[in-house]
C-alpha cells in the first residue's frame, strides 16, 4: 500500500493505492495527517481509485481522517471507490461523515 498527497490550494487529495488493512492503516494515517497539518485544508479527499481491498481497517482510517480534518474545521471527501467499497462506506454509514462521491474533485487535482 502506498499513499501520495497532493496539495493544491485548499485541497488535500490522498490517492490511496493497493490494499487497506490492519498491517497499512498506521502509515497511511500517519502519511494524511502530516500533510493535512502542514497545508491545513478546507477540504480533504481521500482517492481510492487504485485501493484493491479493504477491511475495517479502511473505516478507520476513514473515520479518523473525519476527527482531523474537522478539527481544522474542514470537510472529508471519498472519491473514486469500487462498487463494493463504496457499498462498505455507506454501509458504515460514511455517508453522514463525508461526501460520498464528487470525482470531479479528482479531476481539479489532475
Amino acid at each position: 500500500m502506498s499513499v501520495s498527497i497532493v496539495a493544491k490550494g485548499e485541497v488535500v487529495t490522498a490517492f490511496l493505492d493497493g490494499e487497506i488493512d490492519h498491517h497499512t492503516a498506521a502509515e497511511i494515517r500517519t502519511t494524511i495527517d502530516e500533510a493535512v497539518y502542514e497545508h491545513k485544508p478546507t477540504l480533504l479527499v481521500l482517492d481510492f481509485k487504485n485501493v484493491s481491498f479493504m477491511d475495517s481497517s479502511g473505516i478507520g482510517l476513514v473515520m479518523g481522517r473525519y476527527k482531523t480534518i474537522s478539527e481544522l474545521d474542514g470537510e472529508l471527501a471519498i472519491i473514486n471507490t469500487s462498487p463494493c467499497i463504496g457499498k462498505v462506506m455507506r454501509l458504515a454509514g460514511m455517508e453522514r461523515l463525508a461526501k460520498i462521491g464528487m470525482e470531479e474533485l479528482a479531476n481539479e487535482q489532475a
